[in-house]
């Protein structure tokens, strides 16, 4: 098995001192940190993601995947940086104002992470206006909002109408979030729903690499 494979394999078990073993070796052979970063991190992140929404796999594992993930990421970053890897496209992510859950917004960047994205995380009892300052001094592609209680979906609305209102017509916003519909979403004029974490992140590619 060559040594990419082999990283992407250990990373689906979440065998993080592996992977970054393994990751140190591959640039010791020479390996470009980007396709090692691509054929091994993400592919390894992109077959866990699948198996997550097929109901193969279940929220521990991925957690330990992710975990494994970063674990190589953390060694290639220098890198990445030298070479200058530019990330597929940047998301400014939280939970809205008045609701503190955060495990379903932690799987969703961890997704999107897994896809090359850049997430900007600004935690739970994100008030609507950190969501605007944030998609502006990061020059976000997507503003994407999770709520888990019904009391706070109205906030959703707000950063709606609010991103509208600004200068970030090109700024996607997207909401999910356990009392989240479709038809919520377009009532309330966001962009895109997304029923579960694996769903939003390839959105979220989509809107960001076209």
């Amino acid at each position: 098995m060559d040594i990419l494979q082999e990283m992407s394999t250990l990373l689906q078990q979440g065998r993080a001192p592996k992977v970054k073993e393994l990751v140190e070796q591959a640039l010791e052979e020479g390996l470009s940190p980007k396709q090692i970063l691509d054929e091994g991190l993400l592919s390894g992140m992109g077959i866990v993601g699948e198996k997550f929404k097929n109901n193969e796999v279940f929220v521990p594992e991925v957690l330990i995947a992710a975990r494994a993930m970063n674990a190589g990421v953390e060694v290639l970053k220098p890198h990445l940086v030298k070479q200058g890897v530019e990330s597929k496209g940047t998301v400014v992510l939280g939970t809205v104002k008045g609701d503190l859950h955060d495990i379903g917004k932690n799987l969703v960047k961890m997704m999107m992470e897994g896809k090359g994205l850049k997430v900007i995380d600004l935690g739970v009892d994100v008030a609507p206006s950190q969501f605007i300052e944030s998609a502006k001094e990061n020059n976000a592609d997507i503003v994407a909002c999770s709520a888990l209680l019904t009391t706070t979906m109205g906030e959703m609305k707000e950063i709606v109408d609010k991103v509208k209102e600004s200068d970030l017509s090109s700024v996607k916003v997207m909401i999910g979030g356990a009392p989240i519909t479709q038809s919520y979403c377009d009532s309330i004029g966001a962009d895109y729903y997304a029923a579960d974490a694996a769903t939003a992140s390839d959105i979220a590619l989509k809107i960001c690499v076209g």
